[in-house]
């Protein structure tokens, strides 16, 4: 069978009052379009009813996978689903969905030519954002700041859930991704601009969901914990090793994925 032109990959950690929603969202508007897809639920070790009702989605349109893999963060879901995924270009898709599905063609052709990496901001001119607390808009611009200072320079915003990558640059990237929480977008970011790729930013529509995960306090310290040891090895070197000694980066990940 061939590839498909596009992979939506959605993780998920006990997303069970969107899930279903977020699915039938996403076919109906891939249903109108003239390209081949196919859908990738990256379930993150849900204890709630999750997977089952991704399972049950699947049994009704079988270009959704599901992905069962024990809990260990957001970027370790992320990662398995885009390196299970076989898509010419590769899309990371928030389970809340909170920038609308039609945007999609935002990140790929024929809308934008040259690029290996399209990642969805709320910074870029162009961009909304409705319904977030100034509290909380303040917090991703120190955030964001912090980044472009110790990480990746000249991106305005690294943290939204939706990114387009070209397949083969994915699997290159995640096969040697290592952080699994919240900054492991950071970490991706700073291999591909390591390896010369062109990442552009694409405004968007953002809708802030009352039901977010992140953890007011603790996720902050983990993210900037993440952001230090990200920065420390652009220091010593590890991400410009990565390529050609990757033994100076070895994989922590040894799980056996089990699909369903």
């Amino acid at each position: 069978m061939q590839d498909p032109f596009l992979s939506i990959v959605i993780p998920a950690y006990n997303e069970e009052s969107c899930i279903s929603d977020t699915l039938k969202k996403v076919i109906e508007y891939l249903n109108t379009q003239s390209y081949s897809w196919e859908v990738l639920v990256a379930d993150d070790g849900s204890t709630d009813s999750t997977a089952q009702l991704a399972r049950n989605m699947s049994k009704l349109e079988p270009r959704i996978r599901l992905i069962s893999i024990i809990h260990k963060g957001k970027g370790w879901a992320v990662k398995q689903g885009m390196l299970a995924a076989t898509g010419e270009y590769r899309f990371q898709c928030d389970a809340d969905l909170s920038m609308p599905i039609e945007q999609i063609s935002r990140f790929l052709p024929p809308q934008i030519e040259q690029f290996d990496i399209a990642i969805g901001s709320r910074e870029a001119i162009g961009a909304n954002r409705i319904g977030e607390s100034k509290g909380r808009q303040l917090r991703g611009r120190i955030f964001n700041f912090l980044v472009r200072t110790l990480a990746v320079s000249g991106l305005q915003d690294t943290q939204c859930g939706f990114k387009c990558f070209r397949g083969t640059e994915a699997q290159t990237l995640f096969s040697i991704q290592r952080l699994h929480r919240l900054t492991f977008d950071v970490e991706v970011l700073t291999l591909a601009k390591t390896r010369g790729l062109n990442v552009i930013e694409i405004p968007i529509d953002w809708y802030h969901k009352p039901s977010s995960k992140i953890r007011t306090i603790i996720d902050p310290i983990l993210m900037i914990r993440d952001l230090l040891y990200i920065r420390w090895g652009i220091i010593r070197g590890m991400y410009r090793s990565v390529g050609t000694n990757q033994s100076r980066y070895p994989d922590p990940d040894h799980s056996k994925i089990r699909k369903s």
